[in-house]
């Protein structure tokens, strides 16, 4: 039987948006999911406990300028995505490096996100397709209802504390982390062993 990874890398990411995008499924003219954060916690795979974080702005490139809509949901202002933010590749190398081997998972499908990204943008080989477990799978298979439910509110939403204000792919990522702790402490099987 294989051995279990010491270590696991928990991810989230923000992307472009306007008001009725996701109804729309990005379908709108001119809109595209641009990537514009992207943040991790890696965790030990059996404690769960925290050791290290990563967070990185990225300018998007189709859609320079964040829309007040999305401005508002994120907290991430158009003035602090120029002076933090770095372009796609580099943002991109900077996560892949930070996970190294380490298995990735997600509330979702993130890693298509980055994908479909790096198609969009033309800089296919950053992205070195690396597998990823949607979460979403085991929260299910532990009884957890998940209709409306975005990972940032995910901590609170199984019954422990908040990890901050949703919408930050750190906080968010925290705040799936935490949800996993929380529930493998009331007896649900680790889903990282």
């Amino acid at each position: 039987m294989p051995r279990p990874p010491a270590e696991v890398v928990v991810f989230d990411t923000e992307f472009t948006a306007w008001p009725g995008s996701m109804a729309r499924a990005w379908g709108g003219p001119g809109e595209h999911k641009e990537i514009i954060q992207i943040g991790a916690v890696i965790i030990d795979s059996k404690s769960l406990e925290e050791h290290r974080a990563f967070s990185v702005l990225i300018r998007p490139v189709r859609n320079p300028i964040l829309s007040p809509y999305l401005v508002d949901l994120t907290g991430i202002t158009n003035e602090r995505l120029e002076a933090e933010g770095v372009d796609f590749t580099t943002g991109v190398r900077s996560f892949v490096e930070f996970a190294g081997a380490r298995p990735l998972h997600a509330y979702g499908r993130d890693d298509r996100i980055i994908a479909e990204n790096a198609e969009l943008l033309r800089q296919r080989k950053v992205w070195p397709d690396l597998p990823t477990t949607n979460l979403k799978e085991w929260l299910l298979k532990v009884g957890i209802p998940l209709a409306g439910v975005h990972s940032g509110n995910l901590a609170a939403h199984v019954g422990s504390k908040s990890q901050g204000i949703a919408h930050d792919a750190l906080i968010d990522s925290r705040s799936l982390a935490e949800a996993v702790r929380y529930l493998v402490a009331k007896g649900a099987p680790n889903p990282f062993v």
